[in-house]
């Protein structure tokens, strides 16, 4: 019995205190269960010695005693009142009185100063960041961050072309009804769409009903992620960073490939086709088959990529200050997605496919946009395929890691050096971006933005691959062209449907003939875009969108 509450102290799952002087510290005691009720919940043992398992045994008229004040102390200092169930365990010399403490349903929990303790281990710590008290919140139920609201931002804030493939998907069966399917659909107005499902409905109307706009008339979370035209003004850290280095440390001063935050902005969408235009450009494709002229396909199956990506958008934390964060190495490809697993999940849990989604209302409606079924077997399918994956759920960091590991054969070896030549004249814009790196854990927006302001306007490559933009398309007969930097800002951008006023007010030039054919039409010649209505180039409605390979 000792050796076993030995074990458990070590844990962190127990805590024992000794019976001093027969009068119990009320306050440490209160310290303990909050931080169990704000935890996954656990036991407070009375007559054994913290951390050493030595028994102090109480005796009857002791454990009576302790055993009231134990009760009084989880309703009156803890903070809302916890019940607790209380058992007494007879040893030897004497009793012991065990607490046991359930994971509170009322977080964050307090003392009667008004601190919140989390356990830590076999101790506990102090929480005074309000974005891991919002987790807490989260965890319990009592607070849903995708439902909140977005300050100061209105309809005029969202992209119309993607409201449209959203609700085109949800109401695809009473749309058909109505005749509005193929070309029909792609000629109607967003109105007409709105008035098609609900007679008499405009987008604004059809957006409250879905509850994508608040009673209070503010945006909720979920609508600015799914649908914003630049999601970044307004949440800047909802968004994802990849870099490919060149070796296997993240503090590496040699990259091969990074995307830039501006190409990166725009909702989650727009952000899922570049992370994928990200892997698809940065990793090997290995032969089939043994005829010479057999299909590649990407080393690591395209299909895990997408579960995993969509995963780390999906059900990353939304209290967490921090983006979404992708790394490919010479021997492994990272994805590190803000928040541990919620709601007690362990990683058996994730891989048997329990599904227990961290941001619910968000996670019901991005399956309209967003390539998964929605029935929690997306790591269960990813597993399917054959890769060395590992994963590692991080409660301290507050920070979920998918790590895929490159076979040996795709990984990349002897080419630091060549990569080293060819920006060894870009030492300055290394070490800053390296040292950004070293710190993505806190928030460092205006120097990152700093940096890729001067990159993206600059007649000059600052990066490396980037100024091989186009080997995109290495498997195309399309004619291939060296892009600038406004002109890679605009395929990324293009990721949904865009006008050409949309595309040239991105840029910040104006409807002048030769701005559309320098940075419209000449990348649909050169295959980097299409138009959405291609037998009517002059059509009113003509979108452009991104031509992506796989």
């Amino acid at each position: 019995m000792m050796n076993d509450i030995l074990k458990q102290i070590n844990a962190g799952e127990v805590s024992g205190v000794q019976f001093k002087e027969r009068i119990l510290d009320k306050y440490d005691i209160a310290c303990e269960l909050v931080a169990f009720s704000n935890s996954h919940g656990g036991k407070l043992v009375v007559g054994i010695k913290d951390k050493t398992g030595e028994a102090n045994a109480l005796s009857y008229s002791e454990v009576q005693e302790t055993t009231n004040l134990l009760s009084d102390i989880a309703s009156e200092n803890v903070v809302p009142s916890i019940l607790i169930k209380i058992d007494t365990v007879e040893v030897e010399d004497g009793n012991l009185v065990i607490a046991t403490v359930k994971e509170g349903l009322n977080k964050p929990y307090h003392d009667n100063k008004g601190i919140v303790w989390v356990k830590n281990g076999a101790d506990k710590r102090k929480v005074f960041d309000n974005a891991e008290l919002a987790e807490m919140m989260t965890d319990c139920g009592s607070f849903a961050p995708d439902e909140a609201g977005v300050r100061d931002a209105t309809v005029n804030d969202l992209d119309a072309t993607t409201i449209k493939q959203f609700l085109g998907n949800r109401f695809e069966r009473v749309l058909e009804k109505k005749g509005l399917t193929g070309d029909a659909f792609n000629e109607a107005s967003l109105d007409m769409i709105c008035s098609a499902i609900a007679k008499g409905h405009d987008c604004e109307k059809i957006l409250r009903n879905l509850r994508f706009i608040r009673p209070d008339g503010t945006l909720t979370v979920a609508a600015m992620l799914l649908f914003g035209k630049y999601t970044q003004r307004w949440m800047p850290m909802m968004t994802a960073k990849c870099i490919c280095f060149a070796g296997n440390s993240v503090g590496s001063k040699v990259f091969r490939d990074k995307v830039n935050d501006a190409d990166m902005e725009g909702n989650l969408l727009h952000q899922y086709d570049t992370i994928m235009d990200f892997f698809t450009r940065n990793l090997h494709n290995v032969q089939v088959g043994e005829e010479f002229n057999s299909m590649g396909k990407l080393e690591i199956p395209y299909t895990s990529l997408v579960e995993f990506t969509v995963n780390s958008l999906v059900h990353r934390s939304l209290n967490m200050k921090a983006p979404v964060r992708i790394f490919i190495f010479d021997n492994r490809v990272e994805i590190h997605s803000p928040g541990a697993l919620p709601n007690g999940l362990t990683i058996d849990d994730i891989k048997a496919g329990t599904s227990m989604p961290r941001n619910m209302f968000l996670f019901n409606n991005a399956i309209y946009l967003l390539p998964y079924t929605g029935v929690g077997s997306g790591i269960t399918r990813a597993l399917v395929e054959d890769i060395n994956v590992t994963f590692m759920n991080n409660d301290k960091a507050q920070e979920f890691v998918i790590t895929v590991w490159r076979e040996e054969s795709n990984q990349v070896e002897g080419e630091s050096d060549q990569v080293g030549n060819e920006v060894g004249t870009k030492s300055n814009q290394v070490e800053d971006l390296d040292t950004r790196l070293r710190h993505l854990d806190t928030d460092h927006d205006t120097s990152v933005s700093d940096l890729d302001t001067r990159l993206r306007h600059s007649d000059t490559d600052h990066d490396t691959s980037e100024s091989d933009l186009d080997t995109r398309l290495r498997h195309s007969d399309t004619p291939k062209v060296s892009l600038s930097n406004k002109q890679k800002d605009i395929v990324n951008f293009c990721s949904v449907p865009r006008t050409t006023k949309e595309i040239l007010d991105r840029i910040g030039v104006s409807m002048h003939s030769k701005n559309r054919e320098r940075y419209i039409t000449s990348l649909v010649a050169a295959g980097y875009l299409q138009m959405t209505n291609p037998e009517n180039p002059t059509a009113s409605n003509q979108k452009y969108k991104k031509v992506t390979t796989k």
